[in-house]
């Protein structure tokens, strides 16, 4: 049995999110010093060498705040291993809630800092197949103003979207019944296509994992919900699979859509996938698994446009394996991830 699924990364976070976007907004938190870095806050993160990593880190995600808690409580070990999560740029995921103000408020927050957001959008209707962060949009009409509302919180501003994780892969697997398909592939060509047409934003269309199957299922589709238009695709999103095992999947389906490179979710891969337990759950909360290559721009494959963190390490999965619900912050988690990290 394939393992199609991983993304569950996104229900919980709803209101942190919009509360998150907001504030940065509001407060001009996370403004520069003029010279693309960040002023020390809380926990003292700063930004990465924009020549290898030009992507926002933010100073005040659940990372760092537990870094900060950690820190107040004397526990310096610790809070060392949480830094390694915190100190690097990791996706911003867009809840339906004033999706307009969250984008504006992470983007702005980038820009300040000279660096580029990096967003997921994970909003479609009939999302998830009913699994841990099923969900999404009402509707199509619904999906569209999400869209554009996302658009127009970005405006001129540098960012990079993550567009759909799993959406087309389920249209593929059969998890996504046959009457939402031609809706689906207008949606996801419309989303390409609005963000597109903004000066500095790119556009990755997700292209499932190196576990789920072969490309030759998959590439076809992709060109129906608008890959061509796009700046590339991305895999291994919220997954296990190695940085190895993605840039040969990553190629192979490239090399059937016109050499469109690629971007790997590389937040939690560092000892691969788990394969223990029962099969149709062992994307779920793994146990045993580590952070992997830190976000970069400076890859092994010059197919591979950048290593992404886009799930975001040390929040949960699902309800499985002791976790709390999809998206929430799962303390314990993250500190095994940065344990097991090296």
């Amino acid at each position: 049995m394939y393992d199609s699924r991983g993304v569950g990364a996104f229900a919980g976070r709803r209101a942190s999110a919009v509360a998150l976007g907001a504030a940065l907004l509001i407060t001009g938190c996370s403004s520069s010093d003029g010279k693309g870095e960040e002023p020390e806050a809380g926990a003292g993160i700063t930004q990465q060498p924009k020549e290898a990593d030009p992507f926002w880190v933010n100073p005040d995600g659940n990372a760092a705040q537990q870094v900060a808690a950690l820190e107040k409580a004397g526990k310096e070990t610790e809070a060392r291993q949480i830094r390694k999560i915190a100190e690097q740029p990791v996706a911003e995921w867009i809840s339906p809630e004033n999706p307009r103000e969250q984008t504006r408020g992470f983007t702005e927050a980038a820009d300040r800092a000279g660096r580029t957001a990096l967003l997921v959008l994970y909003n479609i209707p009939h999302r998830d197949c009913g699994q841990y962060s099923q969900g999404g949009a009402a509707d199509g009409d619904a999906y569209r103003a999400f869209v554009d509302d996302v658009a127009q919180g970005i405006g001129d501003r540098p960012a990079t979207v993550i567009l759909e994780p799993d959406a087309v892969l389920h249209l593929v697997d059969g998890c996504t019944p046959d009457e939402y398909h031609e809706e689906r592939y207008d949606l996801l060509k419309g989303a390409v296509t609005k963000l597109k047409a903004l000066k500095n934003t790119k556009v990755y269309l997700d292209a499932g994992n190196a576990g789920w199957g072969d490309p030759d299922q998959i590439f076809e589709p992709l060109r129906w919900a608008g890959v061509d238009r796009a700046d590339g695709f991305s895999v291994n999103v919220s997954n296990f699979y190695s940085t190895e095992d993605s840039i040969a999947y990553g190629k192979k389906l490239s090399a059937k859509i016109g050499g469109k490179p690629f971007v790997i979710d590389t937040s939690r891969n560092g000892n691969g996938p788990y394969t223990g337990g029962a099969a149709d759950e062992r994307w779920c909360n793994p146990p045993g698994r580590a952070l992997g290559e830190t976000p970069t721009v400076k890859t092994a494959d010059p197919l591979v446009d950048a290593y992404l963190w886009v799930k975001r390490p040390g929040e949960s999965d699902g309800e499985c394996k002791g976790g709390p619900k999809a998206g929430q912050w799962w303390p314990e988690y993250a500190l095994k991830l940065a344990r097991a990290g090296g």
